[in-house]
């Protein structure tokens, strides 16, 4: 009885190996799927060329990951000259399943792209070669964005100077090796709201800014904090940890804040006087790149505003800045407070 149990249950494990083995040959093989790029060519108009400067540089910030950032400066400023060269890495030491790697998105690069295989890219995960891509690109955010707005930015990056920079190319760690098959989607196109109305334009521009992925808490890629209440950690070198802000309209993230001292936090690292601070080992960093935002019309940071303002306030107190060993330094000039 128990020699029949046991060829039972090894008859059992052999098909739920089959089972298993047909699964990752699938997701390897009959995925992502979500068609072939699209076949069009993009008009580089005056107009798309400048739309496309705006977005990429101040707005979905392209070219804050696919550049060299200057990290011994507050906020890792992009270094001269290496606009969209990328190299940018994130890592497992930054809490990521993989090595990725951000590509170079000069024309060195993605010459031999197709407009169809760029716009791919960026709206549904797919690269040039079929391959999907980890959503350090928000591309489920760009996906959601006015097909036009994207067609601006793929004309934009066409006029980058060509800058001749390897990158090394990305890579999964298991399982996400495998899952990552199951992420690109097909785009989900909306139409950029009147400017007027300034809390559809704002939830617009807060979308395809992807303000959600750093501010609302995730753990292994998966939702666990209120929406834009904070609280996602980044590692950074030197036992560094710093944490996003709560950005929802309660006193303990931006509930206090006047509108136009909303504004003034952004504007203040585009003013002419703006020295950017050197940072030594222990100081407190961040990832945000305020000085790519701080580029954003007024029109466009006043609409974040309001949108921000209808979000459902969360009681979510935030430490911004940690260093292991060390007691919490004085951070009040790079804090939201």
């Amino acid at each position: 009885m128990s020699k029949k149990i046991l060829m039972i249950g090894a008859a059992l494990v052999a098909v739920l190996l089959l089972i298993a083995a047909a699964g990752i040959i699938y997701v390897k093989t009959a995925l992502p799927k979500v068609g072939p790029a699209p076949d069009l060519t993009v008009e580089r108009t005056p107009e798309r060329i400048a739309r496309g400067k705006y977005l990429a540089n101040h707005v979905m910030s392209c070219t804050d990951c696919h550049s060299e950032r200057d990290w011994s400066q507050f906020s890792g400023p992009v270094v001269e000259h290496s606009l969209g060269q990328g190299g940018e890495v994130f890592g497992q030491e930054m809490g990521f399943p993989g090595r990725f790697v951000a590509s170079n998105i000069t024309p060195a690069n993605l010459g031999d792209w197709t407009d169809g295989e760029i716009f791919r890219a960026m709206t549904s995960g797919v690269g040039k070669d079929g391959r999907a891509l980890f959503p350090i690109m928000p591309y489920p955010a760009f996906g959601r964005a006015d097909k036009e707005d994207i067609l601006s930015v793929i004309a934009y990056i066409r006029t980058l100077p060509a800058i001749e920079h390897a990158t090394e190319p990305s890579r999964a760690d298991f399982p996400m090796n495998l899952i990552i098959n199951t992420l690109p989607a097909e785009p989900q196109f909306t139409t950029r709201p009147d400017p007027a109305d300034r809390v559809a334009y704002g939830e617009y521009l807060v979308t395809i800014a992807a303000c959600t992925e750093c501010h609302t808490k995730q753990e292994q890629g998966k939702i666990v904090g209120e929406a834009y209440a904070g609280g996602m950690e980044f590692p950074l070198p030197n036992n560094r940890l710093v944490t996003s802000a709560n950005i929802t309209p309660h006193a303990s993230g931006i509930g206090n804040w006047t509108e136009d001292q909303f504004v003034a936090r952004f504007k203040q690292y585009q003013d002419s006087s703006y020295v950017s601070p050197e940072m030594g080992p222990n100081d407190p960093q961040t990832i945000m790149p305020w000085v790519m935002f701080s580029g954003m019309e007024e029109r466009d940071l006043r609409a974040i505003y309001a949108y921000l303002q209808t979000l459902t306030p969360v009681d979510s107190r935030i430490e911004p800045f940690r260093v292991a060993g060390m007691e919490q330094k004085d951070n009040s000039r790079f804090t939201t407070e």
